[in-house]
């Protein structure tokens, strides 16, 4: 999604919109084809809950690597800041979490 919803920024800037949406669709298509079976098959391991916050905290590891290796950003403090309050959402959502079995 990251590439889907950033990339064309980088990639497409000269191109028609309409051209854009439908490639950032193609592109959001493969993932969800990989997301939507993840999500049944963690499902009966993790919460629905769990499973937003490992979502969100993948997302914005995923974001981090994106933003500076394939969009040339800096990384600011404030990231970084960010970044442990989702540790710290995913720490209080696992906190009380029986093990799987």
């Amino acid at each position: 999604m990251t590439y889907a919803w950033y990339g064309h920024l980088r990639d497409a800037r000269s191109k028609p919109l309409l051209a854009v949406i439908l490639l950032s669709w193609g592109v959001a298509f493969f993932e969800y084809c990989l997301q939507v079976p993840a999500n049944r098959m963690g499902f009966g391991i993790f919460s629905l809950c769990q499973l937003k916050v490992l979502q969100e905290v993948i997302t914005m590891a995923v974001f981090a690597a994106f933003s500076v290796l394939y969009m040339k950003q800096g990384l600011k403090l404030d990231f970084l800041w960010a970044g442990l309050c989702l540790i710290a959402a995913a720490y209080f959502m696992f906190r009380g979490a029986a093990p799987a079995k």
